[in-house]
C-alpha cells in the first residue's frame, strides 16, 4: 500500500503534515541514504526514514555594529533574521553553510551595502563538485537571474544578464570529485552554483544546476572580509566526503 511520502513520516513520527512536509522540504529525511526530494511522491506505507538534526546557528562575532553567524545548511537566511532581529546584509541559499553577515547599526549598514555594491568585498567558499579540477581558472560570464512563484533560477546570458566574475582553486581530489575554492568579485544569484555547472563541474547536490543528488549542496562560505572585519567559518562535519 502507497501513500503521499509526507502523511506517512508524519504517522511515524507523531507529528503533524505540515511538520512532516517542511522536514522533507528542508532536505532532512532519508530512506537509507537515499534523500526523500517530494513530500507528495508516493511511498510504500512501511518505509522507514531517517532525520537529519539540523545543527544550531553559531555566533561568530557580535559588536555594536554587525553579527556575524556560522549559517547551517538547511536553514534560510530569512530564518536566523527573524531570530535574531537584525538585517541581514546579505544571504546564502537554504543548502549553503557558512559565515553569514546582519548588521545591527543603519549607518554601518549604509557604508557596507555600499562596499558590496561597488565589489569591495572578498568573499571565499569551498565547494565539492564532479570531475577533476586540476588547475586554477577564472568563469567571466554575465549571468540573468529569473524569478517566479517566489523561486529563483539563474542561467548565463551574454546578451541580457549581468557580469559575473568566479576564481576556481582547486584544493583536494578525492577519485571523481575535487574540492575547490571559489573566490568570486560579484555577488550574483546562484553565481559559484550555474558557473561551476558551465564548466562541466556541477556541486554535489546541486540538483537544480544538473549536480548529482547527495546528504546537502556541498557549498560552504568559508571566509568574508568587509572593511575593517574578517570572518571565517570552519566547514562543518557533513562537509567531508570521504
Amino acid at each position: 500500500m502507497k501513500e503521499k511520502a509526507y502523511k506517512v513520516l508524519a504517522e511515524q513520527l507523531g507529528i503533524s503534515n505540515k511538520k512532516a512536509k517542511e522536514l522533507i522540504d528542508r532536505g532532512l529525511v532519508y530512506v537509507g541514504d537515499k534523500k526523500v526530494v517530494i513530500a507528495r511522491g508516493l511511498i510504500d506505507t512501511d518505509t522507514k526514514f531517517r532525520v537529519k538534526r539540523i545543527e544550531k546557528p553559531e555566533i561568530l562575532f557580535e559588536d555594536e555594529k554587525i553579527l556575524a553567524i556560522n549559517k547551517p545548511a538547511h536553514i534560510t537566511s530569512e530564518e536566523i533574521k527573524e531570530d535574531s532581529g537584525y538585517e541581514l546584509l546579505h544571504r546564502l541559499d537554504k543548502e549553503t553553510s557558512g559565515v553569514l553577515l546582519l548588521v545591527k547599526d543603519e549607518a554601518f549598514r549604509k557604508k557596507a551595502i555600499e562596499e558590496f555594491r561597488k565589489n569591495r568585498v572578498y568573499k571565499e567558499y569551498v565547494a565539492w563538485v564532479e570531475g577533476i579540477v586540476a588547475e586554477p581558472y577564472e568563469i567571466d560570464y554575465p549571468i540573468l537571474t529569473i524569478k517566479k512563484n517566489g523561486k529563483a533560477k539563474s542561467r548565463l546570458s551574454a546578451s541580457k544578464g549581468k557580469p559575473a566574475k568566479t576564481y576556481i582553486e582547486p584544493l583536494e581530489i578525492h577519485g571523481k570529485k575535487s574540492k575547490v575554492k571559489a573566490v568570486i568579485e560579484t555577488g550574483r544569484t546562484h553565481q559559484i552554483r550555474v558557473h561551476l555547472a558551465r564548466t562541466d563541474h556541477p556541486i554535489l547536490g546541486d540538483t537544480l544546476y544538473g549536480g548529482k543528488p547527495w546528504k546537502r549542496m556541498m557549498l560552504h562560505a568559508k571566509r568574508i572580509k568587509l572593511l575593517d572585519y574578517e570572518f571565517e567559518a570552519p566547514e562543518p562535519k557533513d562537509f567531508d566526503i570521504q
